[in-house]
């Protein structure tokens, strides 16, 4: 009996390995859809259970905003955003190589006709294009800051820059979700953008070892 009990666990064990090695998307229009994900290990695809937890804080929410993929890897959060509704996204990826996993990925699902890729850096992005997206824009943003995690420290100012300037831009009945990991303190961005983004606007979340903040621009 013990034997048969150590056989049936292994099976468990595998699907669970197989299901974060996968990239699929979780709900929507193309539910169980898999996208591309080479394993390279630049890339870092947010863990399911973060991404539908996201989502579930999300509700639904995606319904008329433009999503935005910051850091973009697979592409999978604004691909996740666009099968619940949003009519469109834009997504930001310097590396190319995993710029060209998201072209593959928009592909599959063939929603380009709604989406665009740039390939550059989400703090050039930030500064340069950010301001000209907001003047333009006739929709409220879904916005997902989903970094390397080593960038809260390694470029911790650009970092908090960065979201600081989504707050500041982004237009009335926005949302952002910012992605770190634990222990980031979100009272750090209150310090860059006060009077927009006070700590106490942001839903945190703790998935260890995310942690994951939710702020309602009003």
């Amino acid at each position: 009996m013990t034997r048969n009990r150590k056989t049936e666990k292994r099976p468990r064990h595998a699907s669970t390995a197989e299901r974060d090695a996968e990239v699929r998307i979780i709900g929507g229009t193309f539910r169980g859809r898999r996208l591309n994900y080479h394993g390279d290990p630049v890339v870092r695809p947010m863990k399911h259970r973060t991404r539908e937890a996201i989502f579930n804080l999300i509700g639904t929410g995606c319904a008329g905003r433009h999503a935005i993929d910051l850091f973009a890897g697979t592409g999978a959060l604004g691909l996740e955003a666009i099968s619940r509704g949003s009519p469109s996204a834009t997504f930001i990826e310097r590396h190319v190589p995993t710029a060209r996993i998201v072209t593959e990925n928009i592909r599959i699902l063939a929603v380009a006709d709604r989406t665009a890729l740039l390939v550059t850096s989400a703090f050039v992005w930030g500064k340069r294009d950010l301001p000209a997206l907001a003047a333009a824009t006739t929709l409220p943003w879904l916005v997902f800051c989903s970094p390397p995690y080593a960038f809260y420290s390694e470029r911790q100012t650009e970092m908090l820059d960065l979201i600081g300037q989504i707050c500041q831009f982004a237009p009335a009945d926005s949302i952002v979700v910012v992605e770190a990991e634990q222990p980031f303190d979100f009272e750090l961005i209150e310090n860059v953008r006060p009077r927009r983004c006070p700590a106490d606007n942001w839903d945190v979340r703790h998935y260890p070892p995310a942690v994951v903040g939710v702020w309602h621009c009003v």
